[in-house]
């Protein structure tokens, strides 16, 4: 018999795969139609069929290790199975992060249009080299996610008779690693998400402040593209923020809240699946036609 605590991971875990998966099939197949008929996807395109994709498995891997817990506890500690749980795990959220980052980069650099040196470097590299700027950064928090914990791995077996020095080595890897790793897919693009954030902000309310005080029958410009970019850099940041207060969970192991940051934790994929369809109506546009010429066909037949 399940407790209460133990159900609702389950639920939240089959809710979030019914949620999340349905969601982002969507979303990468409307990018794929956009591809068949244009030939190519603007940058914010291409970074939503990313975190599509990331947000998938990342889903997948979530519910997995919910539903294992509760089922089938003693599978979570072997180790092949813990392995390729927190290596895909740490992988996919430090990569997602990263997705956001690149993301409100585009969104400043295209919105601000900073003329200084490094803001013109940024925007001409998201611009002409996104996909080649994906994968490098893929390839970088798969390297810093596979090393941190199978070096944490490997160092915690005792390889010495003195435990008290084993045990030291343990937690100054694990320590050092998990620093170097946490600031690399965590803290790094937390900031520079945060930083576009502002950026993009001021640039706005400055736009704003400048078109009020110049001539009033001159026609102001439509900001809702501009409005839109940034509730979704803020909106994403919000995410963002929740998943790094929910890893502080562990100190709550014996409280009820344990169990509510995890079960929001395996739903928050498929929040960001909102935040990305409210972002793009090329995207909408492109489904709810797919949809509708699909349920037409069928009604003639």
């Amino acid at each position: 018999m399940l407790s209460p605590y133990s159900l609702s991971i389950v639920v939240s875990s089959v809710l979030g795969l019914g949620l999340a998966i349905p969601s982002y099939t969507c979303i990468v197949m409307g990018n794929l139609d956009i591809i068949r008929k244009k030939g190519k996807l603007s940058p914010t395109d291409v970074i939503f069929l990313a975190k599509g994709i990331v947000n998938i498995l990342l889903q997948c891997v979530l519910s997995l290790q919910g539903m294992l817990y509760v089922l089938c506890l003693q599978v979570c500690y072997m180790t092949v199975v813990r392995r390729f749980l927190y290596t895909s795990y740490y992988f996919l959220v430090y990569y997602n992060f990263w997705l956001t980052v690149w993301l409100s980069a585009h969104y400043c650099t295209s919105i601000t249009n900073l003329s200084y040196g490094f803001f013109i470097w940024i925007k001409r590299i998201v611009s002409n080299f996104l996909s080649q700027l994906l994968f490098l950064t893929a390839l970088g928090m798969f390297i810093v996610s596979v090393s941190w914990f199978w070096i944490v791995y490997a160092e915690s077996i005792p390889s010495s008779e003195n435990s008290t020095e084993a045990s030291g080595i343990v937690f100054y890897a694990f320590f050092s690693y998990s620093v170097t790793a946490n600031t690399l897919g965590v803290i790094l693009p937390f900031c520079l998400s945060l930083l576009c954030l502002v950026l993009t902000f001021s640039f706005l309310i400055r736009h704003v402040w400048r078109v009020k005080n110049n001539d009033s029958g001159s026609t102001r410009p439509n900001l809702q593209a501009h409005v839109t970019a940034l509730r979704t850099i803020f909106f994403l940041l919000l995410i963002f923020t929740f998943f790094c207060v929910s890893q502080m969970d562990i100190f709550l192991q014996n409280s009820p809240l344990y169990i509510v940051f995890w079960n929001l934790q395996l739903l928050s994929p498929s929040v960001e699946a909102a935040v990305i369809f409210q972002a793009s109506n090329k995207l909408r546009r492109t489904i709810l036609r797919r949809f509708w010429t699909r349920s037409w066909r069928n009604t003639e037949t």
